[in-house]
């Protein structure tokens, strides 16, 4: 008996956790520690693992908090489309009022393990959380233009290292923060291309010409080549501290060169298949790209 009720409290935990990690979104909130922690390194004199912390802590909190909000605010469209019915909130495992809590609580973590670092971390922190679920969220069924504003808050986190270790914001930053906020076009517009059946089942318009169309594949090729251009800005000496040897920018120029590539395929075939190759391209360029940073810097 006594093994019984083990194995359902076992069972009960392993399940609320699942549920935590679905409602703060943790795969996605790790890539994000992840870019706040590369920025980090990169603007660091000296690593202090303390800082480094309560960067991954606060910033896990932020982006989780988002999410969170996220779902409360759009648990009915969630429960219309096949990706997201099995949440926690629609599928009736999590209620409304819990989902909040952690929300909330995740909100006042995050930004209080932030200020520690500096104000200027917690205020971009909280601008981020700002802008996605007041200002994103809404806009996703209203108009396309919400991948724009959503890419604000998406590029904060590379920035946010940088913020978190040298307290001030100039062209280092901002050069961090362009480039993620780049990236994300054709990020997001070939994983909105892919799930486009889906989207419209919540009423969300997220291609910039609502169809899957040569319109669409060619602002993913533009936003492609500015990302690319950007990458490797660094490498020409004009942005601070924020350097860029020659055989790194041509690494990141090479692998910006693959994303490209599969940009033109999509807009050849224009089928879900080439879409999710590049969606897949994206994510290894943007891990790789901070890796290739972060290594340069340090040899």
């Amino acid at each position: 008996m006594k093994t019984a009720v083990s194995s359902v409290k076992n069972t009960s935990i392993a399940e609320y956790f699942a549920d935590f990690k679905e409602i703060t979104k943790a795969r996605l909130a790790v890539s994000v520690v992840f870019s706040s922690i590369a920025g980090y390194f990169l603007g660091a004199v000296e690593i202090n693992y303390l800082s480094v912390f309560l960067l991954a802590f606060g910033g896990y909190c932020m982006v989780g908090a988002s999410n969170a909000y996220n779902q409360i605010i759009e648990k009915d469209l969630d429960a219309l489309m096949s990706r997201t019915k099995n949440r926690p909130i629609p599928a009736g495992r999590m209620s409304v009022a819990t989902a909040m809590t952690i929300a909330v609580l995740m909100t006042i973590l995050g930004i209080v393990a932030l200020y520690f670092l500096n104000p200027k971390t917690a205020m971009f922190g909280a601008i981020s959380i700002f802008l996605y679920t007041s200002v994103y969220t809404p806009l996703k069924t209203k108009t396309p233009l919400a991948v724009f504003v959503g890419a604000f808050p998406g590029a904060i986190p590379f920035m946010l290292g940088w913020v978190a270790a040298t307290d001030n914001f100039g062209i280092e930053p901002g050069t961090l923060f362009m480039i993620q906020f780049f990236w994300q076009f054709p990020h997001f517009w070939a994983l909105g291309w892919m799930l486009d059946e889906d989207y419209k089942k919540g009423g969300f318009k997220m291609l910039p010409t609502g169809k899957k169309d040569k319109g669409t594949a060619l602002q993913i090729i533009m936003y492609t080549i500015w990302m690319m251009i950007i990458s490797v800005i660094p490498v020409f000496g004009f942005t601070g501290r924020l350097q860029l040897s020659v055989v790194a920018a041509v690494i990141i120029f090479l692998m910006g060169m693959v994303m490209l590539i599969f940009a033109f395929r999509l807009y050849e075939k224009r089928d879900n298949v080439s879409a999710r190759k590049l969606m897949l391209a994206s994510v290894s360029y943007i891990t790789l790209m901070q890796v290739v940073y972060v290594i340069d810097k340090f040899i």
